[in-house]
């Protein structure tokens, strides 16, 4: 039977094996897939009840063979082909590096990531789970963090349906093996936000735990990644997310559960294990991780400041030199502890300063819910009056003739006229000035005198576009509507 998959999609062959012993940890198996240009080895993994599975994401269109590979007999050079047939719409392939700061899918199209947070949406009720997605479709977010693991933590006391080991927390889990339904589940919300156009950016480990996973050993946490990695990375929309707050893996001894060795050790074993290089962070918590790393392919941040966040944006892509994701500047919300209770107001602000500085930043939201339904970890609905502000943030961000890049100091100039603002420009003839909480009445703006402009004055929080009358030159002066949140778009006029 001739098979077909469209590129970038998902080809899946599956062999029965050996059921002996422990075929999690003892079986291997690889496949070498080749269109006659390239050669490209994937992982394989035992999926329970004898069943062996092999995945792979084609890039190029044609015919491909395959030939796996393993120690046992009956699972070695097993052959197989299918064809690449051209890619859907909608299907742009995976994110990668665009430049040194950004974002592109495979087949070009640029990504700007308008990401949010639901932690622990996976492990509530399934019919929570349906509002989620349903909530995310008419979201503007095409980014999603989440959890592998359930989480422990304030206003999130569930008990999971499903554990990633067979086991229970009465009588332990045995960390040599897994449970596949809970995999096969992970893999199914996976594909569903990859049907709405949401990368998942999936955290592999947190400290918010009462099960113990989050202090399985180096041997069980090596066996885990590999495991994953060889179920997922033929998912074209997942990211690779090491931790959330890293540095909080403390035990109750002071210990500590994994050290900066030990994250740089695992962060590389993801690198080597997916072939296909999906984008990978480390998210921190009081202390930010060093993400010069070479593994780490863009910087995943959380404030560490009541205050101030997006605003170092250029300090932090002049420090690593990588693309600035601020996962987490606060949550938009009205609940009891300081990183969740920013009006929305503030958190449309740093968006926008964020954006402007020339890096991108995360949502949540985490306001009082009767029933303890917080978006931030169980998802449902979303209650701020930020989403829509975002969304219209989003459309002038993807409208630029390019991704925003910090504006320049003037060559030869000791000072830069827009140090007190946050100012982005695509290209050479196109700028975004955003004044945030200030609130001039009128602004002096000095370009190019050679060329004509058009201006337009945006109220971020209206979601309006006003654009003056006339054309405007060189130096000029910019009435203003003395009010927050406002900022001026400066386009070279046609």
């Amino acid at each position: 039977m001739n098979v077909s998959v469209e590129k970038w999609g998902l080809f899946e062959a599956e062999f029965p094996g050996p059921v002996e012993g422990n075929p999690f940890a003892e079986a291997r198996l690889s496949a070498v897939f080749s269109d006659g240009a390239a050669s490209v080895e994937v992982p394989g993994f035992y999926d329970g009840a004898g069943s062996y599975r092999i995945r792979f994401m084609p890039d190029r269109r044609g015919e491909w063979r395959f030939a796996t590979k393993s120690g046992d007999a009956s699972l070695d050079g097993i052959e197989g082909a299918f064809s690449c047939i051209e890619n859907k719409a909608g299907n742009h392939g995976p994110v990668g590096l665009r430049e040194e700061f950004h974002f592109r899918y495979a087949d070009g199209k640029p990504y700007f990531p308008f990401g949010t947070t639901c932690y622990a949406w996976i492990h509530q009720s399934r019919e929570l789970q349906e509002l989620t997605l349903r909530t995310l479709a008419a979201s503007p977010f095409n980014k999603l963090r989440m959890c592998v693991f359930p989480k422990h933590y304030d206003y999130n006391h569930n008990e999971p349906e499903l554990y990633p080991f067979p086991g229970s927390p009465e009588a332990g889990f045995d960390v040599t093996r897994f449970n596949p339904a809970f995999f096969r589940h992970l893999e199914r919300r996976i594909l569903d936000l990859q049907g709405l156009g949401v990368e998942c950016d999936l955290i592999l480990f947190h400290p918010y735990d009462r099960w113990g996973f989050s202090d399985l050993g180096p041997e069980a946490d090596e066996r885990y990644l590999r495991y994953l990695v060889s179920r997922l990375s033929a998912f074209r929309n997942v990211w690779w997310s090491m931790a959330n707050e890293y540095d909080l893996f403390i035990r109750e001894d002071g210990s500590v559960k994994k050290d900066a060795d030990e994250w740089d050790r695992l962060g590389r074993l993801v690198q080597e294990q997916d072939p296909y290089g999906h984008p990978r962070s480390i998210h921190n918590c009081l202390k930010l991780y060093d993400h010069s790393k070479s593994w780490v392919t863009h910087s995943s941040i959380q404030r560490i400041d009541h205050y101030k966040t997006a605003e170092n944006t250029a300090e932090w892509r002049d420090l690593y030199g990588k693309p600035v994701v601020i996962d987490e500047c606060a949550y938009e919300g009205n609940i009891n502890h300081g990183w969740g209770n920013i009006p929305g107001q503030e958190m449309t602000r740093r968006f926008w300063e964020g954006c402007a500085r020339g890096g991108y930043v995360g949502h949540g939201e985490t306001y009082v819910h009767p029933r303890d339904i917080l978006w931030w970890s169980h998802g449902g609905e979303l209650h701020g009056s930020s989403p829509a502000r975002i969304a219209f943030l989003r459309g002038i961000v993807e409208s630029a003739p390019g991704p925003l890049e910090p504006v320049p100091k003037p060559a030869g100039s000791l000072f830069n006229p827009n140090w007190d603002v946050a100012a982005g420009r695509a290209g050479e003839d196109y700028y975004l000035f955003y004044f945030g909480f200030c609130q001039p009445s009128f602004r002096v703006f000095d370009l190019d005198p050679g060329k004509a402009y058009r201006v337009e004055i945006i109220d971020t929080w209206e979601m309006t576009i006003r654009e003056l009358e006339g054309r405007f030159l060189g130096k000029f002066r910019v009435e203003m509507p003395g009010k927050p949140y406002i900022a001026v778009r400066i386009a070279r006029a046609d």
